[in-house]
């Protein structure tokens, strides 16, 4: 076409009609658009016969039931395209903005408050696991050895704060006013009750303050790569418990892909006991796997906003 282009562009202003010129031109243009219509009807075709890409986002892309769950998912024709982010902040956006199609690295209450702040829809159409949040200690070796005016790090981002003061509150190495719940903050510890002050630091880098510290609050993926052993943990919280819900890891969609087919099967492809062993292996067996329907999924995301708007208002 872009020949053709050239060649009109370099006609001379027309004199006088030239009929054998135009119907030239005329063959060139039909016989291109032919050419166009088949290489789409060939696409088309191709499409049906076969493969989808789906593009899957994660923080994670180096663990190896990655490879397992690309492999399976081949088989059943769909190329599954591994998209890895540095950080927790960068998967959501991509995945309202279609940049991906779907996402794979955070729980629900994670989920929950990135659609509050940014009045957003992502939704979760699978359950996938939940994984431990354990307390660390290079200087102690169980939670009573922790002296009076200790000192433990905890991440700082407001979902992952919350659930290590309710850990060091299950610890009885704070108090927290009222309880606490899912959206607690160090305000809220009874300093005159609790055994241990908190620090809260990036979560990247709760592993590199324990030599600093009596202890500190570990995200299971930082620990792993940190070289911590979770079996070595002074304590951590209870998978199995209903108050975990919230940090039930899910695979996410957008909104209007809730109820895709494909996006289905790749969910159905998580679960199968190949990439699930792996996924147990990789966590150093913490990994608790949680099969929760896509309604339950939905509405404990709904009770969440709930909490987290009240908190706001």
């Amino acid at each position: 076409m872009a020949e053709q282009e050239n060649t009109l562009s370099g006609l001379p202003e027309k004199p006088k009609r030239n009929r054998g010129l135009l119907i030239g031109v005329a063959v060139v243009v039909v016989v291109a658009i032919a050419a166009v219509v088949v290489l789409f009807a060939t696409r088309g075709s191709d499409t049906a016969e076969g493969r989808t890409t789906v593009r899957i986002g994660t923080t994670e892309a180096g663990a190896e039931y990655w490879t397992t769950f690309r492999d399976l998912a081949g088989q059943q024709n769909i190329d599954l395209q591994v998209v890895n982010f540095s950080d927790y902040t960068q998967a959501n956006p991509a995945l309202s903005q279609s940049r991906i199609d779907l996402n794979l690295f955070q729980h629900l209450l994670f989920l929950t408050n990135y659609n509050v702040a940014n009045n957003d829809t992502l939704t979760p159409i699978a359950s996938t696991y939940i994984v431990p949040l354990s307390l660390y200690s290079r200087k102690h070796a169980g939670v009573a050895d922790i002296p009076n005016g200790g000192t433990i790090a905890i991440p700082n981002d407001p979902t992952n704060q919350a659930r290590a003061l309710l850990v060091l509150q299950k610890a009885n190495l704070i108090v927290l006013k009222g309880g606490g719940t899912v959206l607690s903050t160090p305000a809220e510890i009874d300093k005159e009750r609790s055994k241990v002050s908190v620090t809260p630091v990036d979560a990247a880098q709760t592993v590199a303050s324990l030599p600093s510290v009596d202890g500190s609050i570990v995200n299971n993926n930082f620990a792993l790569n940190g070289g911590l052993d979770p079996s070595k943990a002074l304590f951590a919280d209870n998978p199995a418990d209903p108050s975990a819900e919230p940090y039930i890891n899910a695979i996410v969609a957008r909104a209007a892909d809730k109820d895709n087919p494909v996006y289905a099967k790749v969910a159905q492809i998580y679960k199968d006991v190949r990439v699930a062993n792996e996924v147990k292996a990789e966590s150093k067996n913490t990994a608790v796997l949680v099969d929760r329907s896509a309604a339950d999924l939905t509405a404990i995301t709904a009770r969440l906003a709930d909490t987290i708007r009240a908190s706001r208002s």
